[in-house]
């Protein structure tokens, strides 16, 4: 056994010291000895912890080291990044626990089955502890391996007792990918002599920085939609253990201190017990005391909320679990001045390794009470479903059965129970058509879970909040769905969902046609058109050998094509293979209605598209449509940074997508480029602040709805809250489109729920025909918005077109692929791209 010297206590905020003085006591507590065998950080990954960000692969190194060193910690790679890299967990525990891990962790499931009897007074505690789901918020991620060296090796009764009675499960980087981005960031711009000048460029990182995971996507907003690799793996750990307490380590403003839960007391969600807000702010006596005990300043319940179901630290407040959020005031780099003094990497650190010691503390002396409140959950739940009138959800749309299925993927990611439609079926004047609907039972292990994915709400008891105030599954995907008050309809349960099959009823001497309806036909036309084939669009709807197609039948005709008849069956097979379509076969031109080889069968061009990044793009908004592109549809998007665009040839690009940008972000010579390009013919898509840009830069001649608001009877304290209230953070509403109009192809219902966070209002042309997309005079469907903007809000338009020279300019006002989740708008920018030159 070796015992490391006594940790000094200080008294201070922020702690100044030597670089080359750092070693681990300054993290560890004082007083207690710790195993020999068991190698300390330094000695695996070559630096203290703290002198030098912490890089992925060193972390994955160290953590895999101490499972094969010490008998308390085992570890699991549950996948990998997009960038390949792994996603650990490590379950720490006694040895003894060890031996009987499935045992533990079926007993303690059996605490959210109905009818459960469990005796929970030897029952350990779940903690599941993640750090730095953001990249560039390292000081979490940095602490796990002070952290879980100190559960390897501390000697002594009191963590054994403790290690008894718990199950760890150690989540080191929730963003591996972004980690990396920063360390290096951090690391390559770090000087011998640290420099804590905020101008340092260390603490200014290039764009789009450590944020995102690979695609740009903040992560801590993706626990419900569960659309990334990261998150795939971290929710099936979570279900397969329901964790009582889930903790997530972040950090915040350089000038801030440090926050722990409970956040905002009149922001939590209504769906979340009373009792959960009552343990967190138990807990939290334990972080105030532990950051006592050091000298840290803190704060609690004020500037953060549990509102949104998607962040790391709410998802558990809907499934019996205690959600825990650490914000700790971030050095960005080694070590920065702020407001309260000189603020230290090895700081934020230490604060961060103290409240995940602070957690277990608290997990351990309150491990029945929070179980006991887990297993109290699930029976309420369950008896609240068995009171309720509605005893299920019917979910789909009868011509798109991709979008329905990748909704109950994401149920079944969820654990929810989810049926096949036993029979097509008419409820409330909408078809739900089996093989491409769903039945989902109330009567389930959570039932309040389901409730909060599907339900809408429109009243609130704040006007503020930290992130979106709906995210409504079935408006998201555009699905039909309503509430059933019997399971007649349901058919059995899925155990497992099925690949999305396609089909071609026969091959063709004349032509192919598939309706533009299913949610992957642009990744089959974008196939097609690659493949130097031709294609047609029809702009009027036909009934042929007694099927009727919609607006946006796409035809492949079999003659002078690039492939004879034999070999373009065989393509046309595999494109609806990969695609889940189903592509019939016809043998004449003679429809009802337009012919096929009328006029109004448009010709569809191979496409080139390029998106603008860099400085003063949002990054978020632009990495939603990269991994559109690339990961649902597998067509290449050219990313151009606004550095170099000025040497860019953009003669070869057909389309150009500017996502929300700042005004500084393109330059007047690039604005004049791009003016150039589309009156030369090409076709610029903008999204959010891009409309205002686009009229200001005269690319169209837009009039927009402006807010006239003015503060009366507003007190100085209060001007915060009035202007927050005016901020539309992320709400549902109802528009009216016009189907015929090519940006709608493929819609079957005369309305579509968009998503909308911006506060831009175009004032409608005054062409109804120039109006294709268009709010109702009463949209809110889900979410919050102020009653001025609201009123703005209605009959406003949320997208426009326009012509400049022999281009087109289009601006949506709202984000149509929002966190990629927002399926149900994704093809209004594939149509935007593909039909544009018909608009």
């Amino acid at each position: 056994m070796r015992k490391l010297l006594p940790l000094l206590t200080f008294v201070i905020f922020f702690t100044t010291f030597a670089q080359e003085s750092l070693d681990l006591n300054y993290y560890l507590p004082q007083g207690i000895s710790y195993d020999q065998s068991i190698p300390t950080p330094k000695e695996i990954i070559g630096h203290e912890v703290g002198e030098w960000h912490v890089t992925h692969d060193k972390l994955m190194f160290y953590m895999q080291t101490l499972a094969k060193e010490s008998d308390r910690i085992t570890i699991e790679n549950r996948g990998e990044t997009f960038e390949g890299r792994p996603i650990l967990l490590l379950t720490i525990t006694t040895p003894t626990n060890h031996q009987n891990i499935e045992k533990i962790r079926t007993e303690h499931i059996s605490l959210s089955e109905s009818g459960n009897s469990t005796n929970i007074s030897e029952m350990p505690i779940i903690v599941y502890q993640g750090f730095s789901i953001h990249g560039n918020e390292p000081s979490g991620a940095n602490a796990s391996l002070a952290y879980a060296y100190y559960l390897a090796a501390a000697q002594g009764p009191e963590i054994e007792a403790m290690l008894a009675k718990t199950i760890i499960l150690l989540d080191p980087s929730y963003n591996p990918d972004g980690l990396q981005r920063f360390a290096y960031w951090a690391n390559t711009n770090r000087s011998m002599n640290l420099n804590a000048d905020n101008n340092e460029r260390e603490y200014h990182e290039v764009w789009p920085g450590g944020r995102t995971n690979h695609y740009w996507f903040d992560m801590n907003r993706d626990w419900l939609p569960v659309q990334l690799p990261e998150s795939r793996a971290r929710i099936e750990t979570f279900h397969k253990w329901l964790p009582n307490i889930l903790t997530d380590h972040h950090e915040m403003g350089t000038n801030s201190t440090f926050f722990f839960q409970p956040g905002e007391p009149m922001r939590v969600n209504p769906l979340t017990p009373k009792m959960n807000q009552q343990l967190t702010a138990e807990i939290g006596t334990y972080h105030a005391k532990a950051l006592d005990k050091i000298g840290s300043l803190y704060y609690s319940e004020e500037g953060y909320d549990d509102y949104y179901y998607g962040k790391g630290s709410t998802f558990p407040d809907v499934n019996g679990s205690i959600g825990i959020l650490f914000e700790q005031g971030s050095s960005r780099g080694h070590i920065q001045e702020s407001e309260n003094g000189t603020l230290t990497f090895p700081f934020t650190i230490r604060n961060q390794f103290t409240t995940a010691l602070s957690t277990v503390e608290a997990a351990k002396n309150m491990r029945e009470k929070i179980l006991n409140y887990q297993k109290d959950f699930y029976t309420d739940v369950q008896q609240e479903a068995a009171r309720d009138k509605t005893k299920g959800i019917v979910f789909g749309d009868s011509k798109d059965g991709a979008k329905a299925w990748h909704l109950a993927e994401i149920l079944k990611r969820h654990k929810i129970k989810v049926h096949e439609l036993a029979d097509d079926i008419k409820l409330n004047g909408k078809s739900f058509v089996k093989g491409k609907s769903y039945v989902v039972p109330m009567a389930q292990k959570n039932p309040r879970l389901v409730k909060a994915m599907f339900e809408k709400r429109t009243t609130f008891a704040d006007s503020l909040f930290y992130d979106i105030s709906a995210w409504t599954f079935p408006l998201a995907f555009n699905v039909d769905y309503t509430n059933v008050s019997s399971l007649t309809s349901a058919g059995p349960a899925i155990e497992k969902l099925k690949p999305l099959k396609g089909t071609v009823s026969g091959k063709s001497n004349y032509a192919y046609l598939f309706e533009w309806n299913e949610y992957y036909t642009p990744k089959a036309l974008n196939t097609i058109t690659e493949e130097g084939l031709r294609a047609k669009v029809a702009k009027s709807p036909f009934t042929l050998e007694g099927k009727t197609y919609d607006y946006g039948t796409i035809m492949v005709p079999v003659q002078n094509q690039e492939l004879n008849a034999s070999d373009l069956y065989d393509f046309m097979v595999k494109v609806a293979d990969d695609s889940g379509l189903t592509i019939t076969s016809v043998g004449t031109g003679l429809t009802k209605g337009i012919d096929l080889g009328s006029n109004d069968f448009d010709p569809i061009k191979k496409q080139k598209v390029a998106i603008l990044v860099g400085n003063g793009i949002r990054s978020y908004d632009a990495g939603e449509i990269w991994h559109l592109f690339d990961t649902r549809y597998d067509m290449n998007i050219t990313k151009i940074d606004v550095s170099y665009l000025s040497s860019v040839d953009l003669s070869s690009y057909t389309d150009i997508i500017i996502p929300s940008a700042n005004n500084s972000a393109l330059s007047k010579p690039n604005t004049e480029k791009l003016k150039d390009w589309v009156k030369d013919g090409g076709t610029l898509i903008g999204y959010r602040g891009m409309a205002q840009w686009f009229n200001k830069n005269k690319f169209m001649d837009l009039t927009f709805k402006s807010d006239t608001l003015t503060a009366k009877n507003v007190s100085f304290e209060q001007k915060r809250d009035f202007s927050g209230a005016q901020v539309t953070g992320g709400a549902i509403f109802q528009t009216k489109i016009d189907r015929s109009h090519p940006i709608n192809f493929g819609y079957k219902n005369n309305t579509l729920a968009m998503f909308r966070n911006t506060n831009v209002y175009i004032t409608p042309d005054t062409d109804s025909y120039n109006n294709p997309i268009q709010y109702t005079k009463d949209p809110l469907l889900s979410g919050y918005i102020s009653e001025e903007n609201l009123e703005l809000l209605k009959n406003s338009v949320p997208f426009q077109v326009q012509r400049l020279g022999k281009g087109r300019v289009m601006a949506f006002t709202d984000n149509t692929n929002f966190r990629a989740f927002w399926y149900g708008t994704n093809k209004l920018l594939m149509n935007a791209i593909f039909f544009g030159e018909m608009m």
